[in-house]
């Protein structure tokens, strides 16, 4: 629990304490601390949030051909395919599976986690995407598109 003039912070949850207390500066000033506070606390999802708010409904069962989570066998050609190039396939849409896993509010650093987290439940050993990760997948995934576009 972290405290700062005014706020008090529990997990995601942040109360305003003594909000009319002070005057109208001190309204304003708790009210601008608990604005920052909500927003601080929007930063990107873990792989595991997204994997179970998105992707398990096909990748928990494996409808419609998705990788299973956690079947090593089927994840391995995958996994040795590369990080960067497996995740700018999905994020552009592979197979049966939609753009960003049918969700265009996912940012692409929160996709990346959610298939790193999926690589990993499958023995790879990718890591969340750094900034360098990020970078490389959306290389690939500029590649991936030209090359789309010149098959039309």
């Amino acid at each position: 629990m972290k405290r700062s003039k005014g706020v008090e912070r529990k997990g995601t949850t942040t109360q305003c304490k003594g909000f009319f207390s002070g005057g109208l500066k001190a309204v304003i000033v708790v009210a601008g601390l608990c604005i920052s506070s909500f927003a601080w606390a929007d930063g990107p999802r873990s792989g595991e949030d997204v994997y179970k708010e998105v992707c398990s409904a096909c990748h928990g069962t494996g409808m419609a051909g998705a990788p299973k989570f956690g079947d090593k066998g089927v994840w391995a050609p995958l996994i040795a395919e590369g990080q960067h190039v497996v995740t700018a396939h999905a994020w552009g849409g592979v197979r049966g599976m939609p753009p960003r896993g049918g969700r265009p509010d996912l940012s692409l650093e929160e996709f990346a986690r959610a298939a790193a987290y999926m690589a990993r439940a499958a023995g790879g050993d990718w890591k969340d995407p750094d900034a360098a990760m990020l970078k490389l997948i959306r290389s690939e995934e500029k590649k991936r598109m030209e090359k789309m576009e010149h098959k039309k």
